[in-house]
């Protein structure tokens, strides 16, 4: 199962960057008087010719799309990007790390649930769910060494972080019947993490250990040392970036409120230079309309600290119609842009354009 199988058959993953001026005010106006800068998220194809990468970063490039967010490292499509004037940011999967190599020497280092398993030997959801712990000094200091060695490279002009989070305690309600699963409570084996570091830096704090708490769920001191675990990641990395005089971004999930309670993600205290929120209505069964709901939300509680891209997922519209809605929508909040996945093709490029010229 590739990366964003899950996002489409479960769930979960850019964006933006250099200051767009996105201050306290909102609407379309606002956007209007910047730059729209709109995103994309790829893979590299590494079986496309230089010819064929041209052409199709330059028609992004002529619809209204400033940057990508590559998932993989390859200097050929970065610098043929770069050419055709897009920003060219490397998508990073940050606490979702499965390499052979970290589980075998360090599987101390990966999130253990409520019920006492561990990511390392018993992912949650699907095999590739593998969750470190960010409570421990090692993963910060991993995580920091992995960006470092992307950053120093010149042909790389951002850092764009992806599941910078903790396991989905609660999936989207579309995907409860696909798993069989009833999540109107949170179950213990999705509930992280309980390890030893976790349990005792908790205790340390607040004076008790979280396996004792009778409902851990209904917790707030818990609930608020979790996010301060993931906050701490992302704000070192967010340094390490503005050492190197890059941006830094993030995906992530669709409203500040949804992010919290769902994945311990407070991605409104991160220090970064943009966001894309991944505001995947059909997640959600919600129509096309929440979206701008969505950015809204994300807008009021930056209170412009950093620019929101709407990250739109493309399968989930149901017409050109359905998209160009979705685009004008997200605009209409104070979207400074939005960030796209799937596939891009030459239909999407021209509702990308029909809706910059209205």
């Amino acid at each position: 199962m590739n990366k964003r199988e899950f996002i489409k058959s479960s769930v979960l993953a850019g964006m933006g960057m250099t200051v767009l001026g996105a201050g306290s005010a909102s609407g379309k106006n606002k956007a209007k008087k910047q730059e729209l800068k709109h995103w994309v998220w790829e893979n590299p194809n590494r079986n496309q010719s230089d010819d064929e990468l041209a052409k199709k970063y330059e028609s992004f490039y002529q619809a209204g799309i400033r940057g990508m967010l590559f998932e993989s490292d390859s200097e050929r499509h970065f610098r043929i990007a770069k050419k055709a004037g897009l920003e060219t940011h490397r998508w990073m999967w940050t606490m979702n790390r499965g390499e052979k190599e970290l589980l075998e020497s360090h599987p101390e280092w990966y999130a253990v649930s409520r019920d006492g398993k561990s990511c390392a030997t018993e992912p949650p959801y699907v095999g590739y769910y593998r969750w470190l712990c960010p409570s421990k000094p090692e993963t910060k200091e991993y995580l920091a060494q992995k960006s470092r060695e992307i950053l120093e490279k010149d042909y790389v002009d951002g850092l764009h972080l992806d599941y910078v989070r903790y396991c989905d305690v609660i999936l989207p309600v579309n995907l409860w019947e696909k798993y069989g699963i009833d999540q109107t409570r949170e179950l213990p084996e999705y509930d992280f993490c309980y390890c030893d570091t976790c349990r005792e830096k908790y205790k340390a704090a607040y004076g008790k250990d979280p396996l004792e708490l009778e409902f851990p769920d209904q917790s707030p001191s818990w609930r608020t040392f979790r996010y301060e675990q993931i906050n701490g990641i992302v704000n070192h990395l967010a340094d390490l970036a503005h050492a190197h005089k890059k941006p830094i971004t993030a995906a992530v999930f669709p409203t500040p409120e949804i992010a919290r309670r769902i994945v311990r993600q407070d991605w409104t205290n991160w220090n970064l230079d943009g966001v894309c929120p991944m505001i995947y209505h059909g997640f959600y069964g919600e129509p096309v309309q929440w979206i701008g709901d969505a950015v809204a939300e994300g807008k009021h509680f930056l209170c412009g600290k950093f620019p929101v891209y709407a990250g739109l997922f493309l399968p989930d519209f149901k017409s050109d119609e359905e998209l160009s809605e979705g685009i004008k929508v997200a605009l209409d909040r104070g979207a400074s842009g939005v960030s796209l996945f799937g596939n891009v093709d030459e239909r999407v490029l021209n509702i990308l354009k029909k809706v910059k010229a209205e």
